[in-house]
């Protein structure tokens, strides 16, 4: 049996392992959410969309005869990741997730931990600031609940519709991103306080460091629960987990 591997996508490792999976030949195909207008271009095959649930994913990996799946998407995309779980385990296909380790705070941070986004949105209660949202695009309208702060938001591609907060400003960029940059950032725009998920890695853990050096709080949001996986966070564990299920397999 030949491998045929689904990456379930939309972070830098996923981009990484993409090219070491290319690299070695493997037959492979990306999937991305398609949250994002401009992905960047990868040297595997690419399918963009959800896949209707567990159910459909099931049908998918049995139409497109998968053998191997791995999970490298964001850690906050929990849903994907419980569908994954869910019909791996239903079919007997190896999973494993590619997964960044959380950020641990150091000496100096000063985080108010919250489990979900509505408890960022409860932390915000109270007189106007200048606020570092920096929590991608999906979730943005809780935050109306607190009109009185300045918002800035930095977003992979400009928002679809109006957005219900009534002082922001935008910044379209992509990381990963520079500590001194963001510094420079964050004073220039006179941030009071950095909302942020623990997403893990390092292209986005600019915002913290630098939030650090100036002494500003930051609330961070909690990872919401995954079920129980084999987990690695490096690619070459997972190259190494492909080798080894691929012997198990007879190849």
């Amino acid at each position: 049996m030949h491998a045929n591997l689904l990456i379930l996508g939309g972070t830098t490792e996923a981009r990484a392992l993409a090219r070491a999976v290319a690299k070695r030949g493997l037959r492979a195909t990306l999937s991305l959410a398609g949250r994002v207008e401009r992905p960047l271009r990868q040297p595997l095959p690419q399918r963009i969309g959800g896949f209707g649930g567990i159910k459909g994913l099931r049908e998918w990996l049995r139409a497109e005869g998968i053998t191997h799946v791995i999970d490298a998407t964001h850690p906050f995309a929990a849903r994907i990741s419980h569908n994954a779980v869910a019909a791996c385990a239903a079919d007997s296909v190896p999973l494993i997730a590619l997964a960044r380790p959380q950020w641990q705070p150091l000496a100096g941070d000063a985080w108010t931990r919250v489990p979900d986004m509505a408890g960022a949105v409860a932390a915000l209660d109270g007189p106007a600031r200048n606020v570092m949202l920096a929590i991608g695009r999906q979730n943005l309208a809780a935050f109306a609940a607190q009109p009185q702060h300045r918002y800035l938001l930095r977003l992979v591609d400009p928002p679809e519709a109006p957005l219900p907060l009534p002082r922001t400003e935008i910044i379209i960029d992509r990381g990963p991103f520079d500590e001194a940059a963001d510094r420079a950032l964050m004073q220039a725009q006179e941030i009071e306080i950095v909302v942020s998920k623990n997403s893990g890695g390092n292209g986005a853990y600019a915002k913290i460091a630098a939030a650090r050096a100036l002494g500003l709080p930051v609330v961070m949001i909690d990872r919401p629960a995954c079920p129980p996986r084999n987990e690695v966070t490096r690619v070459d564990e997972v190259l190494d987990w492909l080798d080894h299920a691929r012997t198990d397999l007879g190849v």
